[in-house]
């Protein structure tokens, strides 16, 4: 079982690698939930300016000249 361990010598970049590809991983999903946040509060606010534009009667992208 220790042998596994050793990797034959390589353990310390056999085991590095694993450990970077695990934080690279772990970076990318936390980024990608941040990120569907971000877009999900975007969305919201846009979907309540749109709203807010409909009561009133105007529409949200013509100019109030």
């Amino acid at each position: 079982m220790s042998e596994f361990f050793r990797m034959g010598g390589y353990a310390f970049y056999v085991w590095t690698s694993y450990g970077v590809v695990a934080l690279v991983m772990t970076i990318e999903v936390i980024h990608n939930v941040l990120q569907q946040r971000r877009e999900i509060r975007n969305l919201k606010r846009q979907l309540a300016h749109l709203k807010a534009a409909g009561s009133n009667g105007e529409h949200p992208h013509e100019s109030k000249t």
